[in-house]
Parts: C-alpha cells; structure tokens; sequence
C-alpha cells in the first residue's frame, strides 16, 4: 500500500521544495505542483495538508469537484482514497503520521485508550488553530528545525480529541495507569515482561497482546518511547550524554544514540545543540 509522499513521488510535475524527517515514518514535506492529475488509492498513513499558496486550480474530482484556496486544510486518514486535478500553481504542506505512531502518541498526550483515536476525513475547511499548526510545521521544515517540529506536532495531538467508545478487550484504564507509574519509575533499569505482567495480575502473552490493544503499540516500542521523552528532558541539562543513557535505561551512549536518532531522526548531541540555540535559551 503506497503513502500519499510514494503517489506525489511519482508525479512528473511535484516537486518537493522542503523536506523533514521527523523519524519513525513521521515527517514534513513542502509541496510545489501545478497542471498535474493525481490519485491516492488507499493510502498508508494520516496526512494533515494546508495550503500555503494558490489552490484554487486544485479540484478534488470524487468530492463533486470542489476546489481549494490558500488556507484551506485537508485530512486524509489512513486507507483514505481520492483523485484529485491540478491546473494552476500552488504551494501546500504536508504532515505525515504512521497510523499506529499516531494512535500511540494520542493515547500518551490524552492518557487514554488508542482506540478513542477517531480521525475525520477533512477536503477544504476553515480550520484556523490547525492551520496555523501546519504553518509551524512547514516553518520547521524551511528552517530544517526539528525542535519546532517536535513542539509543535505535540500541540497538534493534543488538539485532537478522543471520542466517546464502549470498549472490549484491551487493559483497564486503572491498569494502564499502574503499568506507566511503574515504566516511569524504573526506566533506568531493564524492564523485564514478566515483572510488568506479574504488575498487572495476566500472563506475559495475554499483557503483550492486550497492551498493543489499548496502546496502539507494543509494549517495548512504548517503553522505548518512554525513554527516549525522559532523554529530551535531560538534554536541556549539562548531563553527560553516557550519564544521560545510563538514565533512560539503555546499555550505552552508543545504543542510546542510535535509538534517540531512530526515534528523531537526529542525534542527542544534535538535539543538545538545537535546544542550546533555541530562542528560548537566548
């Protein structure tokens, strides 16, 4: 199944004039396109557009062929399809998010089961507080900043809001409380699955398949993203970046770099630099 990035790619006329890797699939791309026909047939992942400028050339041909303009803000959740003719110039960003990233950033940001996730299918609104998000990010992107970036998209999940569900299966809320208390509390450690399991009173097998459930990820992909949030904090410190590993509970400075630059697409020592430099610390 191709992204909505593969099916622009692959168009002879798009042209990508900024790009940010945000890791972990995420990632920004300032678009340039014009007299082009393009289709995104069940496409992988959610993507957030805003058009920066121009549009009004822009048609959406299965939606009764309504047509954009500067402004105008897109949501095409994951498996969504649409085709879409260009005739004129025009300028848009473009937020992608993997789907199951995505749901497990939500269920962090709102504390609360993936699966109250619920992202509408959205072709040429005024949303303005998403809008200017989206401008943030096609900032970030311009100026190859991944701290914005980072600051910003966390803005932008919080901002979605989780959605009445009668839920089956999956862990208790009080459950996933105490196995979070419990991660935070010993992420300088080796968290073992059978001590998590023993914590919430089920069967490693039964914990590991339950918590991807109402997590929208495994649970050691959501231990590593807990440490890599504890490591973001203590890079604003004087901490040597060893120390720093040692910390957030990896096995060496070199283990955690690798990690933190999967998860970022940066370096700590990078990161480090950028929140040194930012604004903030002037």
């Amino acid at each position: 199944m191709a992204s909505v990035h593969d099916s622009l790619s692959r168009s002879p006329v798009a042209h990508a004039a900024a790009t940010l890797d945000m890791g972990r699939g995420r990632g920004i791309t300032i678009w340039e396109n014009r007299n082009d026909r393009i289709t995104y047939d069940a496409t992988r992942g959610h993507v957030f557009s805003l058009y920066l400028e121009g549009g009004t050339g822009t048609r959406r041909l299965d939606a009764k062929g309504v047509s954009g303009w500067p402004g105008a803000v897109c949501i095409f959740p994951d498996g969504q399809t649409s085709e879409w003719e260009i005739t004129t110039p025009f300028r848009f960003v473009h937020l992608y998010l993997p789907d199951d990233r995505l749901r497990a950033d939500f269920a962090r940001t709102h504390d609360c089961d993936a699966r109250r996730f619920d992202l509408p299918e959205v072709t040429f609104a005024e949303m303005p507080a998403l809008g200017g998000l989206l401008g943030a990010l096609a900032g970030a992107a311009s100026s190859g900043s991944i701290l914005l970036a980072d600051a910003v998209l966390a803005e932008l999940v919080g901002g979605l809001a989780p959605r009445p569900a009668i839920l089956r299966g999956g862990l208790a809320p009080h459950i996933l409380s105490r196995l979070d208390e419990w991660i935070d509390a010993h992420l300088d450690e080796a968290i073992r699955l059978s001590d998590l399991a023993a914590l919430a009173d089920l069967s490693p097998f039964h914990l590991h398949r339950m918590f991807r459930v109402s997590r929208g990820m495994a649970l050691h992909a959501w231990i590593t993203e807990r440490r890599i949030d504890r490591a973001k904090g203590l890079l604003s410190g004087p901490a040597p970046l060893v120390q720093i590993a040692d910390a957030c509970g990896f096995a060496s400075q070199s283990h955690f770099t690798r990690a933190f630059k999967a998860a970022t697409s940066t370096t700590p020592a990078d990161w480090r630099r950028a929140v040194k430099d930012s604004p903030s610390n002037t």
